[in-house]
């Protein structure tokens, strides 16, 4: 019997393997200079925390959720997305009265949806996120949009567009859901919208499938209904987002597709991608807290797709400037000597911090050399029985071909100054 990974999943190999680690570096690397965090939360969770948390009307919820009981008859469920496990972290240890508030975090992982199978849509897929939770302020908000901007911009994407709207807040909301409940109803809807209207209408304007989408045209926009302090307050991101000259469009049919969000929304999206647009999107949800049963803790966030973003960059043809390099060095022994001190040498390099290999196996020259090649060493270490005799080995520069013969008591020191 031969064993496949399970549809809508995917296995990362080298060389992409290499690359895609590189793009999920680059994509935080600003967000770890200001200041973020990491943590890591466990890859399943109760399943009442994505039921309060991300909303029991989404699809998430009840199409999508990957849910099963445990051996204690306990509902588990591997998580869907990653800020309602980083809330539930933040609760379960207190850190918002460890210190200074915002309590910044990022994380990377996989997240597991139930999802048509497609190029750009997965079961199982990668993200990476940032969150600044207990603090109500718009550069918090243009902070982490920035962040993301820049994660984008780190990886060369240039046709990357920003949307941004408001949701507004439990003050204004409850006018404008009225408003579009009552346009929602005198539509020609299915049994299940129709039902999803009474539940969270929201989710409506979320719907994909273009006929729905017709009838959505005059459909009353939240960025018409918001109060005087939720206008404000999204005026001030759009001043800060100009001010920092990051580009967005404003777009009054934004919907986020999980129930916690308010006020700010916003999505990255791609013109390469087609139907699967998004690569990576979120907003404020200053309710999100107390809905899981926590205190009061205003926050904002974001996740990136890591997989999507490999897409994006295909797309633009970048993936040929990401280095496959899986190491500096590789070893070439010639003869059974040869191999003992050439394994001693790579231990050695490996020590002094170069990043070294070296074939095994028995191999002939001519394969050890097909080796170094398709490691992406910059240099190989030939050593040969004369070589032994010399106290020395070959250097060869796998970029230009040169080769010069090295005392061995030199390699180390002088692979370092090449190298660096």
């Amino acid at each position: 019997m031969s064993f496949q990974a399970p549809k809508g999943t995917f296995d990362w190999l080298p060389p992409q393997s290499d690359r895609i680690l590189a793009v999920r570096e680059t994509l935080v690397e600003a967000v770890r200079r200001a200041g973020y965090g990491y943590i890591e939360t466990p890859t399943f969770e109760d399943t009442d925390l994505f039921k309060r948390g991300v909303g029991e009307s989404t699809d998430v919820v009840t199409k999508e959720m990957y849910t099963f009981e445990d051996k204690g008859g306990r509902s588990i469920t591997l998580r869907p997305e990653g800020t309602a496990s980083v809330v539930r972290a933040v609760l379960q240890h207190s850190l918002q009265n460890a210190g200074q508030l915002p309590v910044k975090l990022w994380y990377s992982g996989s997240q597991y949806r139930y999802e048509r199978a497609q190029k750009g849509r997965y079961r199982h897929f990668w993200q990476v996120g940032a969150e600044a939770l207990g603090a109500e302020d718009p550069a918090l908000d243009a902070e982490l949009i920035l962040l993301a901007w820049q994660g984008f911009a780190a990886v060369g994407l240039k046709r990357v567009t920003l949307l941004l709207n408001s949701l507004g807040d439990k003050n204004c909301r409850p006018a404008y859901r009225a408003a579009l409940v009552e346009f929602l109803r005198k539509l020609d809807l299915d049994e299940a919208t129709r039902a999803r209207i009474e539940i969270n209408p929201l989710r409506v304007l979320d719907d994909k499938r273009p006929d729905v989408q017709a009838k959505l045209a005059g459909a009353p926009l939240a960025v018409d209904h918001l109060c005087e302090a939720c206008k404000a307050y999204h005026e001030e991101v759009r001043a800060l987002l100009t001010a920092l000259g990051v580009p967005f469009t404003d777009d009054p049919k934004l919907v986020r597709g999980l129930d916690y969000y308010t006020r700010t929304a916003f999505e990255f999206v791609h013109d390469g991608l087609g139907a699967q647009a998004s690569v990576g999107g979120g907003g404020r949800y200053d309710g999100l807290s107390e809905q899981i049963g926590g205190p009061s803790l205003p926050s904002v966030g974001w996740a990136l797709g890591v997989d999507r973003t490999f897409l994006a960059m295909e797309a633009e043809g970048l993936l040929d400037d990401l280095t496959s390099q899986r190491v500096e060095v590789y070893g070439v022994p010639l003869g059974e000597d040869a191999r003992r001190r050439l394994f001693l040498l790579v231990n050695e390099l490996r020590q002094a911090g170069v990043s070294a290999d070296m074939a095994f196996g028995g191999k002939g020259v001519k394969a050890a050399m097909k080796g170094a090649d398709r490691s992406g060493a910059r240099f190989a270490l030939i050593l040969g029985e004369r070589d032994l005799a010399a106290e020395a080995v070959q250097l060869k520069d796998l970029t230009t071909g040169d080769q010069t013969e090295v005392p061995l008591a030199q390699v180390v020191e002088v692979l370092k100054g090449k190298l660096q």
